[in-house]
């Protein structure tokens, strides 16, 4: 019964959407928005080419390779922050700094080291990515119960048994919830550098089309987006949901 509220609910708040989308095309017309018909239409024109489907896998690669560098790197430095409480009260605040300053700031450097290259929007997406997932690691490390960590001790629990069978445990529903934030912000990065410097990939595909005021391909490149960030937001919080 829970499971058919959740889907009642859903489909409520689509519908809602669906008619607020519908009234915002008749306020504003064709110069502004494409109406839910427009974009489904068009959206499904362009998965049938070709070259929009490389942009599509060309975004996926560039996003699961962020993904991948900004979970690695964020969360061995979160548990090493974690771990070391004074190494964590040195250092957390300033990648908190650093994570408030507005990465497209740096992007001149990404694109001098890496250029128009797949690395560079993999390791400017890393870079958004990776600061959210260290700093929330080291939080849900620095709050494991005191408790568990004691018991460990008069166990006589080794730094590899404690922290297989105690940190990491007693971590994961924070670090779930790290990933979920810091996947949703590299998804960001990737696009982002595809927006700035990038001849394909849905970021450049929606700049072009933002170029030449083309709304119905800006509201079908929106709408996928809003999809693939809908549906991995979805997953990771049911894997939050089970760890916790």
């Amino acid at each position: 019964m829970q499971n058919i509220a959740r889907w009642i609910d859903f489909a409520g708040l689509l519908a809602v959407a669906v008619i607020t989308w519908q009234l915002g095309y008749w306020i504003l017309g064709d110069l502004a928005l494409a109406s839910p018909g427009q974009t489904l239409e068009k959206l499904s024109s362009m998965l049938t080419t070709t070259r929009f489907q490389q942009d599509v896998l060309t975004t996926l690669i560039a996003v699961v390779r962020a993904v991948f560098w900004a979970a690695l790197i964020g969360i061995l430095t979160g548990f090493v922050l974690g771990m070391n409480r004074i190494a964590g009260d040195v250092v957390g605040p300033i990648l908190d700094t650093m994570y408030a300053i507005p990465k497209v700031a740096f992007y001149p450097i990404f694109l001098s080291i890496f250029g128009l290259t797949m690395s560079g929007r993999v390791a400017f997406g890393a870079a958004h990515g990776a600061f959210p997932i260290a700093l929330l690691t080291m939080q849900a490390i620095q709050n494991v119960r005191p408790s568990f960590l004691r018991t460990a001790q008069v166990m006589g629990m080794g730094p590899v048994s404690t922290f297989v069978h105690i940190l990491l445990p007693a971590a994961a529903g924070g670090i779930a919830t790290a990933l979920r934030i810091g996947v949703a912000v590299t998804i960001l990065g990737v696009l982002v550098s595809e927006m700035f410097a990038s001849k394909n990939g849905l970021g450049y595909r929606l700049i072009s089309a933002i170029d030449i005021q083309d709304i119905p391909t800006i509201t079908s490149v929106a709408l996928l987006l809003s999809v693939i960030a809908l549906l991995v937001n979805a997953v990771f919080r049911a894997i939050e949901k089970r760890l916790s």
